[in-house]
């Protein structure tokens, strides 16, 4: 049993274009287009919202000009066609409990307590329980019950189902039913898919003073990845640290 502390965000997935596909609709409409920027999701978002207006004429700006221009009016519908996959570790259950509330424009894979042992499971501890010694004593000894508890329950609940002829469901019987004394610092993993607008969404809500701590860790981590996979439909966001050595991100671009 390991004790985590802090969340890892993987960026697994990203978009590609098909230039020759594009070329082809551009020729097929009578029209030439060029952008500047070779990132996938903010070539796709650009052709979006040129073909709103079929504007791939000329006076053509930057792509960083284009996009700043539909976050500054607001246009989020857009940034709709951008899509990321990330897989999320080292996170509690109460931590995924609240990401999944974020429904549209999100979809989730997340690890089953059905199917997989948890007689390995790690916790998550937060900080503020971490960093004393005798609150982290009473939260220690609390999770070792729990996990405790746990394996015996699966133990006793394998001999219950016995008689069952499938192993994968006598095992999936126990398991479903041992994982009831699991408490929600179970640390999870889950995969996730996100357009564009969806994600600014999640990092206004989440990346904020008032969201919960392990939220706002991971939506600061993912900021930074978009920020750096995508400046110019992340690039308006300031991650800022306050007095508690904590970070939180804004923008003056809420609600696009």
């Amino acid at each position: 049993m390991n004790i985590l502390r802090q969340p890892r965000v993987y960026l697994v997935g990203r978009q590609q274009v098909d230039p020759e596909t594009v070329a082809r609709f551009l020729a097929d409409h009578q029209s030439a287009w060029s952008t500047d920027t070779d990132i996938g999701a903010e070539r796709l978002c650009e052709i979006a919202g040129r073909v709103c207006y079929m504007s791939f004429g000329s006076g053509r700006k930057s792509n960083a000009d284009y996009l700043a221009n539909i976050i500054d009016s607001a246009h989020g519908s857009v940034l709709e066609h951008a899509v990321w996959n990330f897989v999320i570790t080292g996170v509690s259950r109460s931590f995924t409990h609240e990401l999944v509330r974020h429904r549209a424009g999100f979809g989730y894979s997340q690890l089953s307590q059905r199917y997989v042992d948890e007689t390995t499971a790690d916790f998550v501890e937060p900080d503020c329980i971490a960093d004393e010694p005798e609150l982290h004593a009473v939260w220690l000894a609390s999770i070792q019950q729990s996990h405790a508890a746990y394996c015996r329950l699966v133990e006793g609940l394998a001999r219950k189902f016995a008689a069952e002829p499938d192993k994968t469901l006598r095992r999936k019987l126990a398991r479903q039913a041992a994982r009831s004394v699991l408490p929600n610092a179970t640390e999870s993993k889950i995969f996730v898919t996100a357009n564009g607008r969806a994600l600014r969404h999640f990092i206004e809500a989440r990346a904020n003073e008032h969201a919960e701590v392990e939220i706002r860790r991971v939506a600061i981590t993912i900021l930074r990845l978009l920020q750096n996979e995508s400046p110019n439909i992340f690039g308006d966001y300031e991650i800022v640290a306050l007095a508690d050595g904590s970070e939180v991100a804004r923008t003056t671009h809420r609600k696009v």
